[in-house]
C-alpha cells in the first residue's frame, strides 16, 4: 500500500490523468471535424448495428477482449493506466463536448485541418499517458505489444491494424470517411515520433517504478 501513497507513485498517476484528459481532447476535436470517424470507432458503430448493442457497451466489451488477448499472446500486462483509460476518458469527452467554445469547423477544409490537429494532440497525448509507465489502453496496448512480437517498428504495425479495422468497420456497417483513411494512414507515424521525440519506450506493460528508457519506438 505504500507505493501508491509515495510521492514517485503520485507523480507517474498525475501525469497519467494529464495524458488522458488531452487523448479527449483529441478524441473531441477529431468528432467535432465531422469528416468520419477513426477506425476503432467506426467499427464499434458496426458491431453495435450488427448485435443490437450500444456503442458504449460495445466498446468497452471489445476493450475487454483487447485486454485479454494482449495478455495472452502478447505478454501485455494491463495496469492502473489501462483501467483508468476505459473510466475516464468518456466522461472527459462528453464534457467538453458540451463547452461552447469548443472548436467545431465542420467539413471541408477547416474540418480536415481541425481533424489533423486532432491526430496531433492525440500523439502528444499518447507519449505523455504511455510515458506514466502505468500501463497502456486497451488498443494502444495491443497494436505496441504486437510491434514487439513481430519486431516491427511501432508505425508500420499500426498502420497495418488500423486499415484491417477500418476494412472490418466497412464490412459490418460502420460509417467511414475522409477521417477514417486519414487516421488510418497517419496515426501510426505520427504515434511513433511523439514516443521518438520525448523518449518513450514501447513497452506497454506498466513498469512505472523503473521509468528509464530501454526500448525506444524504432523507425
Amino acid at each position: 500500500m505504500a507505493r501508491f501513497l509515495s510521492w514517485t507513485f503520485l507523480r507517474h498517476f498525475l501525469r497519467l490523468q494529464l495524458g488522458l484528459f488531452l487523448f479527449a481532447c483529441a478524441v473531441a476535436t477529431m468528432l467535432e471535424a465531422r469528416i468520419g470517424l477513426d477506425p476503432w470507432s467506426a467499427l464499434h458503430e458496426g458491431v453495435s448495428g450488427q448485435l443490437g448493442w450500444t456503442f458504449g457497451r460495445v466498446t468497452q466489451s471489445m476493450g475487454l477482449l483487447l485486454i485479454v488477448f494482449s495478455l495472452i499472446t502478447l505478454r501485455v500486462r494491463p495496469g492502473i493506466g489501462t483501467i483508468c483509460n476505459m473510466l475516464f476518458i468518456g466522461p472527459w469527452l462528453d464534457f467538453l463536448r458540451t463547452l461552447d467554445w469548443f472548436p467545431r469547423f465542420a467539413e471541408g477544409i477547416p474540418g480536415t485541418l481541425q481533424f489533423l490537429v486532432g491526430l496531433c494532440i492525440m500523439g502528444l497525448a499518447s507519449a505523455v499517458y504511455i510515458g506514466a509507465r502505468l500501463g497502456a489502453g486497451p488498443r494502444d496496448g495491443f497494436v505496441m505489444g504486437l510491434s514487439i512480437r513481430l519486431h516491427k517498428s511501432l508505425r508500420l504495425v499500426r498502420i497495418a491494424v488500423e486499415l484491417t479495422v477500418l476494412l472490418a468497420a466497412f464490412l459490418c456497417g460502420g460509417s467511414i470517411g475522409l477521417g477514417t483513411v486519414i487516421f488510418a494512414l497517419l496515426m501510426g507515424p505520427i504515434m511513433q515520433t511523439a514516443l521518438r521525440v520525448f523518449h518513450i519506450s514501447k513497452d506497454p506493460s506498466p513498469a512505472w517504478r523503473n521509468p528509464r528508457i530501454v526500448k525506444p519506438a524504432e523507425t
